[in-house]
């Protein structure tokens, strides 16, 4: 059982933030999905979200129990095991929207890839644990780019854009953490930004016109670049303080696909308005400040490398998913962190902010 005294330690205001995030999306995703389901299953989404967040909620208490430093003894196999599951969905994973990223295990459909994202955080922080402050020389950073460049073009060829553009947002938070020469680190980026012209022929047609939409949606009204514009409507027309719950036009009557997983933040836009969308913004700034100041408080390098690589994947999702529903990024796929619906994505960052509340209840060395 945990002792007391480590139950005070937990970061009451992080699990505040995160409880009411779930709830608030069990009320979107409800009025997002009800009008397109049967009576019978007008909440089917609703429940089923509900129950894995549940599900989660009790795994994640049952995480706090264990020291999270023992992680580190598991990063090898779990690194491992990431590229065999990878693997696995090239060859036995079923294909939808034009991508083969899902397995099905009876009746739940599982995305790998959204699993892997904390799995190369976990490793990732226990490569760069002994390395810390001696990334100094290509010879040194080198090795670190190729231990996360196999996963990430194991998912780009699923394929993935989004979730491998998570991947390098993880690598760079966790290198400039790990006190990465800054010279050698521009010079690195500097040589990918030169690659990006090669990089672009090997993206799918239909990824290549999700990038050039992005910057005239109306080159693709009806095609590539309709989620943006009914995106764009969407938010737009809730205007202040929004048409209120189950009364959102885009959303209701159809014209916004992907309304509760991708674009849901679309949806909070049109129903609850400038006032409802700023006050779930606020709500992800108090989680990702609070993971920011765990990383800060961690009581060893392995903590402070988790917390800043699960924080790094929390703001660039947040970033990626808010800025496309607006239209000033790219079309990428990426869901809102427990907002979106999706079984997989609920359970990475739920998980993800069970490892930031360990860190932060051990951040004292604490004797039971």
């Amino acid at each position: 059982m945990l002792s007391r005294r480590l139950l005070k330690n937990l970061d009451f205001t992080m699990i505040g933030v995160t409880l009411l995030l779930i709830l608030i999306s069990l009320v979107i995703i409800g009025s997002a999905t009800h009008v397109n389901s049967p009576s019978e299953e007008r909440y089917w989404f609703v429940e089923r979200q509900g129950l894995f967040a549940v599900a989660n909620i009790v795994f994640v208490f049952l995480m706090l129990h264990f020291d999270y430093k023992s992680l580190g003894k598991y990063a090898n196999i779990l690194y491992v095991l990431n590229l065999v599951i990878l693997l696995a969905v090239m060859f036995v994973g079923q294909s939808a929207l034009g991508a083969q990223r899902w397995i099905q295990i009876g009746p739940i459909s599982l995305q790998p890839s959204e699993f892997s994202k904390l799995i190369m955080i976990i490793s990732l922080a226990h490569m760069l644990d002994k390395r810390t402050g001696k990334l100094n020389t290509f010879k040194e950073i080198i090795p670190v780019f190729i231990y996360v460049g196999v996963p990430f073009l194991l998912v780009l060829k699923q394929p993935d854009l989004g979730t491998s553009l998570v991947f390098l947002a993880i690598l760079l938070g966790m290198v400039f953490v790990a006190g990465v020469s800054l010279k050698h680190f521009g010079a690195l980026l500097a040589v990918g930004a030169a690659f990006m012209p090669i990089f672009w022929h090997f993206l799918k047609d239909y990824q290549k016109k999700r990038l050039t939409v992005f910057l005239d949606p109306n080159i693709d009204p009806l095609g590539s670049g309709y989620h943006i514009i009914q995106s764009k409507i969407a938010i737009g027309s809730g205007m202040l303080f929004g048409k209120g719950l189950f009364g959102g036009t885009q959303s209701q009557l159809n014209f916004l696909p992907e309304n509760h997983t991708d674009f849901i933040f679309a949806v909070i836009g049109e129903e609850l308005g400038f006032i409802g969308a700023s006050i779930i913004l606020i709500l992800y700034f108090v989680l990702l400040y609070r993971g920011v100041k765990i990383a800060g408080a961690a009581r060893d390098n392995f903590g402070v490398l988790l917390a800043a690589g699960i924080s790094s994947m929390l703001m660039f999702h947040v970033l990626v998913n808010v800025g496309m529903t607006a239209g000033i990024m790219p079309v990428t796929g990426i869901p809102l962190p427990l907002m979106s619906y999706g079984v997989s994505s609920l359970t990475t960052n739920l998980v993800s902010i069970g490892i930031l509340l360990n860190i932060y209840m051990r951040r004292q060395k604490i004797m039971f």
